[in-house]
C-alpha cells in the first residue's frame, strides 16, 4: 500500500485547523478532513493518550458544519477528525429499492475511508488513541459509522449517531452506543435496539421532541444544538442514559 498523509496538520497551534487532505492512492481519492484539537492538548502524550473521535457528516452537508459538536468533543479532551465522504464523481446516494442493499456501496466506501484516515493518523501521532475510537455521525454519516462499528469492532470503543435511519446499531457489550433521535422520521425496522436489547447491551436511545432531521448541523436552531450537546456531554461523562432533554 502507498497511502500518504498529504498535508502536515499536527503541531499547529490553532484549536481548529483549516481543512486538510489525506491522499488515498489505492482508491485515487483525496479525502478532506478538519481537525479539532483537545483544549488541553499538552495533556496528551505517548504515556497518557488522549481519545479520538471520527465525525462523519450527513449526506449533502459539509463535514465543517458540525462545530457545535466538534467544539464539545475538544472541550472534553478529544482529538476530533471531521471527515468528508462525498467527492465529485461519486455515484449519488440511492433513493429507491431496498436501501439497506442499494446504499451499501456508499457505506462500504465510507467505512474504507474511515479506516484509511485511521491508518494514516495512527502511525504519525502516538499521543492519541486510535485503537479505541469513538465514531460519530449524522444521518448517512451515522450509517457509515454504524457500518464500520459492525464490521471492525476490534478498534471501536463507542458510537454516537444523530438520527441515522438505515444501518442496524451494534448489539455488543464492547461498544458503547448512543443514538440521538429527531422526531420527524422513524428509523427502519431493526435499526434501533429494542428495550430489552438496550438493557442487555447498555445502549442509549434518546428522542428529542419537535426536533427535525435536517436541522442537525451548525445551521440548526440553538435550542436543538444545546439539547444535543447536553445529551452527548451527559452520556460521555457519565456513560449514562438517565439524562433527558
Amino acid at each position: 500500500m502507498n497511502r500518504i498523509f498529504a498535508v502536515m496538520i499536527f503541531g499547529m497551534s490553532s484549536h481548529i485547523s483549516a481543512e486538510e487532505s489525506i491522499v488515498d492512492t489505492d482508491r485515487h481519492r483525496v479525502i478532506p478532513i478538519e481537525i479539532s484539537f483537545p483544549l488541553e492538548k499538552s495533556n496528551c502524550s505517548v504515556e497518557s493518550q488522549c481519545p479520538v473521535v471520527f465525525f462523519s457528516a450527513g449526506y449533502g452537508v459539509s463535514h465543517t458544519k458540525y462545530h457545535f459538536l466538534s467544539d464539545l468533543f475538544a472541550e472534553l479532551g478529544y482529538l476530533v477528525v471531521a471527515i468528508g465522504h462525498e467527492l465529485p464523481g461519486d455515484p449519488p446516494l440511492s433513493v429507491s429499492g431496498n436501501l439497506l442493499e442499494t446504499r451499501s456501496e456508499n457505506w462500504r466506501r465510507g467505512s474504507d475511508t474511515l479506516k484509511v484516515v485511521r491508518n494514516v493518523l495512527r502511525g504519525k501521532n502516538p499521543e492519541y488513541n486510535f485503537d479505541h475510537l469513538l465514531l460519530a455521525g449524522h444521518s448517512n454519516g451515522g450509517d457509515i459509522s454504524a457500518w464500520l462499528a459492525n464490521e471492525s469492532p476490534e478498534f471501536i470503543g463507542g458510537l454516537i449517531t444523530l438520527d441515522h435511519r438505515r444501518v442496524p446499531l451494534p448489539r455488543s457489550g464492547s461498544i458503547a452506543v448512543l443514538s440521538v433521535r429527531a422526531s420527524d422520521f422513524e428509523a427502519d425496522a431493526g435499526v434501533l435496539p429494542s428495550e430489552a436489547e438496550q438493557t442487555q447491551y447498555g445502549s442509549c436511545i434518546v428522542k428529542i421532541p419537535n426536533a427535525r432531521h435536517n436541522d442537525i448541523s451548525d445551521l440548526g436552531p440553538k435550542w436543538l444544538k444545546t439539547s444535543i450537546q447536553r445529551i452527548v456531554r451527559g452520556w460521555l461523562t457519565n456513560t449514562s442514559c438517565q439524562l433527558r432533554v
